[in-house]
């Protein structure tokens, strides 16, 4: 991991996410532009109630995604960026923080980009799946995480893999 890049995995059942930390981490006096995303679990989506989130994953392989990711943007905008992620494991409640990324640059041109093009690859090529949790006592396995089509081609039972 370079110096200048940060990247976790909370587990809800420990500790949430701290956006501050994030902010402190990119933060460098060189740099005039600082860009964070936070995402949250929202009350509503696709027209249900949510209740809330339960995030699964495999530790080490989004840390080694995670840190190819951090990678690949470091290398679209150069030595002078610092990257911060964290995204959250466990289950999580309507309005609990699941994800911070941040950028640290010279300039806010370049953390707004740097940022976004880190969370997007975050959201859709780290192998994490996603339970939402509805109001009417439904659970469903959201798709759209990169590894979905593995879970759909062994069959509509497959759970994914225990943490």
């Amino acid at each position: 991991m370079a110096e200048q890049d940060q990247w976790m995995i909370v587990d809800r059942a420990n500790a949430a996410i701290d956006a501050a930390e994030a902010i402190a981490f990119v933060s460098d006096p060189g740099f005039g532009g600082i860009d964070v995303f936070i995402g949250k679990v929202r009350d509503l989506n696709q027209g249900r109630a949510v209740l809330g989130i339960t995030y699964d994953l495999f530790d080490p392989l989004v840390m080694a995604e995670f840190e190819r990711l951090v990678g690949e943007v470091r290398g679209q905008f150069g030595p002078r960026v610092k990257l911060y992620v964290a995204h959250a494991k466990g289950r999580l409640a309507v309005g609990d923080t699941a994800v911070v990324v941040a950028a640290g640059t010279p300039h806010r041109d370049e953390a707004f980009k740097a940022c976004r093009a880190l969370i997007e690859a975050v959201k859709h090529r780290s192998p994490i799946w996603k339970q939402e949790h509805y109001q009417d006592g439904d659970s469903v396995w959201s798709e759209g995480c990169s590894l979905c089509h593995v879970a759909e081609a062994a069959g509509p039972a497959s759970p994914p893999p225990a943490a």
